[in-house]
């Protein structure tokens, strides 16, 4: 019997909060513009980042999209311009903490709705402390932007954290963040295109290079957004240069970085059955679980097309894919 398609990639945005400055202290803070009853738009200052509407607020709203999609579980998590890990950890806690609370509020109208929590990252000792404050009041697990700073995933600070997760038995959904800008990206969207790729893959070549995974217990359950970026495209040349050139690329990591695939997972959010079935060869299928990027424009609908389209995949593959690796991930059975 086929078990419950599991979203584990979606996003919120709650509709208003609090005056950051006046709570957070700082200045600069996200601020949403409500513009009607079903759209707003997140500012940056005076700056428009990105427009929503009430599917990003809305259990009403979200839970019919699940249903026209075929999904029964969606993993909710922050949206990362909230993270905040540019900012004196004493406000990146305060911040965590409104968005958390309101998280809470959106996810308790469903079961359907398993709500993740964001951490102030750049203060380890804190990150942990909110992480197990959001664990007793019913997160299921923490989101963190794959950098802080030019600090990556193998920072001494990160991997406590990590460690941290792993002892306490909570998911990991790793998703790329303050991609790089400039007149080449600033482009097309470019930023995203190709900037969100090139993160992923160097975070997940820091959590090898850098010998996180020879450190952090295999418990530690992770997933990284966006099909891995594109390490898996690449984990050949990753493998050749640690052979070839292993004075300079070897790092820390004990084997070549084709050993450690099994240690973390990817969401599906690749859109073609044939970069899924590069996922599935590469990182096994065991690793791979449906992702939507919901309710982004960028993201896919419905949710788990790809998924459904990849003619390569038998029943048992398919069922993994799309219900089995993700329960697993979340640390459930049904």
């Amino acid at each position: 019997m086929a078990g419950p398609v599991v979203d584990v990639h979606t996003h919120l945005v709650p509709k208003g909060w609090p005056d950051l400055a006046a709570r957070c202290g700082g200045t600069g803070w996200p601020w949403l513009r409500v513009d009607s009853e079903r759209a707003a738009m997140i500012m940056v200052g005076e700056t428009e980042f990105r427009p929503i509407g009430a599917e990003a607020w809305d259990a009403g709203t979200r839970l019919a999209d699940m249903d026209a999609d075929g999904v029964d579980v969606q993993v909710v998590s922050p949206t990362p311009v909230f993270f905040s890990y540019d900012r004196p950890a004493d406000q990146a806690v305060k911040v965590a903490r409104v968005f958390n609370d309101l998280t809470l509020e959106l996810t308790a109208k469903s079961d359907r709705l398993v709500p993740f929590c964001q951490v102030p990252l750049q203060d380890p000792e804190a990150a942990c402390a909110e992480l197990d404050r959001c664990l007793a009041d019913g997160h299921a697990g923490v989101e963190i932007g794959n950098h802080v700073g030019d600090r990556d995933l193998d920072d001494a600070g990160v991997v406590m954290f990590l460690r941290h997760c792993a002892e306490v038995g909570a998911p990991v959904f790793v998703h790329p963040w303050d991609m790089p800008g400039g007149p080449r990206l600033d482009r097309w969207m470019a930023r995203w295109l190709t900037g969100m790729p090139a993160e992923t893959h160097l975070s997940v070549l820091a959590l090898v290079l850098g010998g996180v995974f020879d450190q952090v217990p295999e418990t530690l359950r992770l997933c990284f957004a966006h099909g891995g970026g594109s390490f898996p495209f690449w984990l050949g040349r990753a493998d050749n240069a640690w052979r070839r050139r292993g004075d300079v690329v070897r790092g820390r990591s004990a084997h070549p970085p084709s050993h450690y695939v099994g240690r973390f997972s990817v969401d599906s959010v690749v859109f073609d059955p044939a970069a899924l079935r590069l996922l599935v060869d590469v990182l096994g299928d065991d690793q791979v679980m449906v992702g939507s990027d919901y309710p982004y424009p960028l993201g896919e609908r419905p949710a788990g097309r790809v998924v459904h389209e990849a003619d390569f995949l038998g029943a048992e593959q398919r069922d993994k894919l799309l219900s089995g690796n993700a329960l697993r991930f979340l640390g459930r059975t049904r």
